[in-house]
């Protein structure tokens, strides 16, 4: 999902509208057991350098087919670099590190505590009123990740650190979602999200050549398939939906899509990668979707 962009509309979405924004929840919860597939072939910091970076320049050649100012200038590098760095970097190589030790819908679900993160953050260094709706939703989250963290440390194979990396990504991506709040942006969103995955994948390849093997570079066609998803699918279109619903999505209907990406990603995963949700997950799922939905859905008046 892209970083720092919620829903900012009001009113009645149309039927179009609704059918795009399902197709986009599918898609953002597929592509995590589809990244999980990636990773038996293919290391994870390459895997994000290489998926990221060919991303990037699709979606660099369609914005500037369309007409798009594609060219940050003066200080509007310092805005690629500063928001770059959490929302971009920070974010996609601590989730990608998380994917590789956890169970891909485990993964899914503790990656979306993060616009809980944003409201604790924002109420523990930027004044933001505490409210009981919050209280609630840092209780839930917790909740969450106690019942996967007793999980990890009993299964055999159990894998606590995966959860140390997804939350710290989920941190990051909070991070990044107010520093974009507050920025004042002066080049189109499309451009700047364009040029924060370049600089990242760019970072990546040297994080990846320094601390992981080079691959081989001979996949199976499964394998390609699910690079072609992480490419087009992922950083693409994906992208570009996201881009033209944001600014006029409600809050709520945001909220729900955001809300059912845990559960798609846990489901998808039994026939993509063939893992079995444990009944934590289940679990974790209904509280994480509790804290989204009272954190990110107005309430009524």
């Amino acid at each position: 999902m892209p970083p720092g962009h919620q829903g900012s509309g009001g009113g009645v979405i149309s039927r179009r509208q609704g059918l795009t924004l399902l197709a986009l929840t599918l898609m953002w919860g597929v592509n995590w057991p589809m990244m999980k597939l990636s990773l038996r072939e293919l290391t994870p910091l390459y895997f994000r350098a290489l998926t990221m970076s060919c991303g990037a320049l699709w979606l660099y050649a369609f914005y500037r087919a369309r007409g798009l100012r594609m060219l940050p200038a003066g200080r509007e590098w310092r805005s690629v670099i500063t928001l770059g760095l959490p929302n971009m970097l920070g974010w996609h190589t601590m989730s990608i590190l998380g994917v590789k030790e956890l169970a891909s819908g485990r993964a899914a679900i503790l990656g979306f505590t993060m616009p809980i993160w944003t409201v604790l953050i924002g109420i523990l260094f930027l004044g933001e009123k505490l409210t009981r709706r919050v209280a609630f939703a840092a209780v839930a989250v917790a909740v969450a990740i106690t019942l996967l963290i007793s999980h990890e440390f009993t299964a055999l194979a159990g894998r606590p650190l995966g959860i140390v990396w997804m939350e710290i990504a989920a941190v990051l991506w909070a991070i990044g979602t107010l520093m974009m709040r507050r920025a004042k942006l002066t080049l189109p969103v499309e451009t700047l999200t364009v040029w924060m995955m370049i600089l990242a994948s760019l970072c990546l390849w040297v994080i990846a050549w320094l601390s992981e093997p080079w691959p081989v570079w001979r996949f199976s066609s499964a394998m390609w398939i699910s690079l072609v998803y992480g490419v087009f699918i992922n950083y693409g279109f994906a992208q570009i939906i996201w881009a033209g619903l944001a600014r006029n999505l409600p809050p709520a209907t945001s909220a729900m899509s955001i809300m059912a990406v845990p559960l798609v990603g846990t489901l998808s995963a039994t026939l993509i990668v063939g893992e079995t949700p444990q009944w934590q997950d289940f679990a974790a799922i209904v509280f994480v979707m509790a804290a989204i939905a009272a954190v990110l859905i107005p309430p009524r008046h």
